[in-house]
């Protein structure tokens, strides 16, 4: 019983400074000056989406205890959105049903950018990532960022499972 508990809570602890790294990557000025995302809140939430996306999948490659360390990032994400919900003013009444829509929207990309994340086909993400993140039927218009997301995926498979966990490298944002 004692071991569960200290294990739950060093994920957590794990959980927390993956979650802030991907922020702070998602944050990166680039994203919206060269790649052209538009600064509001629902391509914010794309990013931050894709990059803890990211991260869980490169967490599940190193078998389940990557996977107990991806799902605590994951409920650490989560929470967060309740949290931002919240703290934009939205009552407790309605958080539930947000976070239900917030849920299936998250679900739904990580669905989306998965398979495409792992084939390797950048026209399949990019005609993904231009609809959610660009809101726009041309596919190209994610060419970018797809190219980031892949190649960032092959630089987080390159790194040790330490090594993301301590601090992951993303790759380069160029355009």
């Amino acid at each position: 019983m004692l071991q569960n508990l200290f294990r739950t809570r060093l994920r957590e602890r794990l959980g927390q400074p993956l979650y802030e790294a991907a922020v702070r990557q998602a944050r990166d000025p680039a994203f919206y000056t060269r790649l052209g995302v538009a600064d509001r809140i629902d391509a914010r939430f794309e990013l931050y989406t894709l990059h803890v996306l990211l991260l869980i999948m490169r967490l599940r490659d190193e078998g389940d205890h990557g996977a107990e360390i991806g799902q605590d990032l994951f409920n650490v994400y989560v929470s967060a959105l309740d949290h931002a919900l919240r703290e934009l003013g939205v009552g407790d009444v309605s958080v539930g049903k947000k976070m239900r829509k917030l849920g299936e929207a998250l679900y739904g990309r990580m669905a989306i950018y998965e398979p495409a994340l792992r084939d390797g086909d950048a026209e399949a993400l990019a005609a993904s990532l231009a609809r959610n993140v660009y809101e726009s039927e041309i596919a190209t218009t994610g060419t970018a960022l797809a190219a980031f997301a892949l190649s960032s995926r092959a630089r987080l498979a390159e790194q040790t499972l330490d090594a993301v966990v301590r601090a992951p490298a993303w790759a380069e944002i160029t355009a």
